[in-house]
């Protein structure tokens, strides 16, 4: 309603009610335009809902019928007895004008999958002069001895557990929808029959990691079920990478899992018996004894994650929203910020910038990091999470002065999550056995996925080739995922 100027009261107290009174009929007019945007516009769950006669209908400026509403969703029901009806739309329900252009028009499409049968004939011939020759062609080596699996099954079901994690359980109601039931024992021996054909390409890939200068290392529990006591024990996978590709490096992208039956740090000792390098790794303590100069392959250099230390102030600042936390995490960034730009530049010119820039954003960090902690409380979160940093300094600055060297280990954490979805998704390992299959399908599979590979063909050619004897033992360097796919590139380019 309009107000004039002249005839508005001039009591304080009668302003107040009709300024309280605008500002809830403000509020009413508010929630009718809402109601009206979601007739208008909202979902068609919710156009459905509306019911007009809520609506106040002394406003002579809002006005909304249910014809209004029906025109927007083509579910309503139609009028009946009483009520107004709409028009019928047009709609050209016969053939288009012939007269008209013709547009083409692509469209994704997909076949789904087909069982078959692979029938093998091998007709025996008899020579007439020869007394008692008689020929046959001799049997094609099979993936499951006397098995009625074809390498490209078993190598389909092997894709789906270990590249896109799908449970062998999973997997028979699959194999049930196409009219096929196959009991999931019967993949399981198939997937471990394809890990033991694999095993010396996985043995390849392994000494190939750990004969690197620069290696990558985390673990992650796998659960493995103890059928003696009827629950499963929690196991470890350890993750071995090497990926030059940030600083311009000789080595091709790889990364290995090696099952170990608890998280003990011997295991790490027994893997890297030969390893003389660098090693980026966690805070674990584990890795300690491997600095040591009298180990059998001598000291191994630590380079320390800066990104765990930054989750150890992120955590504080998340639960106690702390300005000094909150400092420690826009001093890190600068250095990510940095790195952010050094990125795949050689190692010479990520040292070059870094001890420029770098290295004086963590100096002085370090001064404050003292500072904080010696006005902080010893035993409040953020102390601990700056001891962290400081007890793990010297593994933190390797980056600092080795260009090969990642300021995180965020590479291998990489490699963990196909495990981890996996482990999701399945639970655990069947046994140590299965643990173990699953450690060599898994590091040859994802490492081909690291080469923008498709598990499916190279994971078949590589197995056929390997079952059939096409290559031999000496000769497995040439199925690496790398060399395959080089290959590959050039039989197509001698083809085309």
């Amino acid at each position: 309603m309009p107000f004039d100027r002249a005839t508005l009261p001039r009591d304080p107290d009668r302003l107040i009610e009709i300024i309280m009174a605008l500002q809830d009929r403000n509020v009413h007019l508010q929630g009718i335009v809402a109601t009206l945007t979601r007739a208008v516009y909202g979902p068609r769950s919710e156009k459905l809902v509306i019911d007009t006669a809520q609506l106040p209908l002394e406003l002579d400026d809002v006005v909304l019928s249910e014809t209004a509403v029906a025109a927007n969703d083509d579910s309503v029901e139609p009028p009946t007895e009483g009520r107004p009806s709409r028009p019928r739309p047009a709609r050209n329900i016969g053939a288009l004008p012939k007269h008209l252009p013709r547009y083409v028009s692509e469209q994704l499409d997909v076949i789904p999958a087909v069982l078959r049968v692979k029938r093998i004939r091998r007709p025996r011939y008899g020579c007439r002069s020869c007394e008692g020759a008689v020929v046959q062609a001799k049997a094609p080596s099979r993936l499951v001895d006397n098995g009625m699996a074809t390498t490209a099954l078993v190598t389909s079901i092997v894709v789906g557990k270990f590249a896109w994690h799908l449970p062998l359980n999973r997997q028979t109601h699959m194999f049930r929808g196409l009219g096929i039931e196959l009991d999931r024992s019967t993949l399981v021996h198939w997937v471990l029959r394809a890990a033991w054909w694999l095993r010396p390409l996985y043995m390849l890939l392994v000494d190939m990691v750990l004969a690197s200068p620069k290696v990558f290392c985390d673990d992650t529990p796998m659960p493995v079920l103890d059928r003696r006591r009827r629950r499963t024990r929690t196991a470890q996978f350890w993750s071995y990478a090497v990926d030059d590709r940030p600083w311009q490096g000789p080595a091709v992208p790889i990364v290995v899992y090696i099952f170990a039956e608890d998280r003990k740090g011997q295991h790490v000792h027994e893997h890297l018996t030969r390893f003389n390098g660098v090693l980026q790794v966690d805070g674990y303590t584990g890795y300690r004894g491997l600095t040591k100069p009298d180990r059998p392959g001598g000291a191994i250099t630590l380079a320390y994650c800066l990104a765990h230390a930054r989750r150890q102030f992120f955590e504080v600042y998340r639960k106690s929203n702390s300005s000094l936390a909150a400092e420690a995490l826009q001093r890190i960034g600068m250095v990510y910020q940095i790195e952010e730009r050094i990125r795949g530049l050689t190692a010479t010119e990520r040292v070059t910038v870094r001890q420029s820039q770098t290295k004086p954003i963590l100096e002085a960090f370090k001064i404050w990091l003292m500072q904080c902690l010696a006005e902080e409380s010893a035993k409040s979160s953020l102390a601990e999470a700056i001891r962290y940093t400081l007890n793990h300094w010297d593994g933190l600055m390797v980056f600092l002065t080795d260009g090969r060297v990642e300021v995180d280990s965020n590479i291998v954490e990489r490699t963990i999550r196909p495990i981890a979805l996996g482990r999701r998704n399945a639970l655990f390992a069947g046994s140590a056995r299965g643990a173990e299959a699953w450690a060599i399908l898994s590091s040859i599979i994802n490492t081909a996925k690291l080469h923008e590979l498709d598990p499916q063909t190279y994971l078949a050619d590589v197995l056929e080739r390997i079952v059939s004897g096409q290559t031999k033992v000496n000769s497995l360097h040439e199925l690496l995922p790398w060399a395959w796919k080089a290959a590959r590139a050039e039989q197509m380019v001698a083809a085309a």
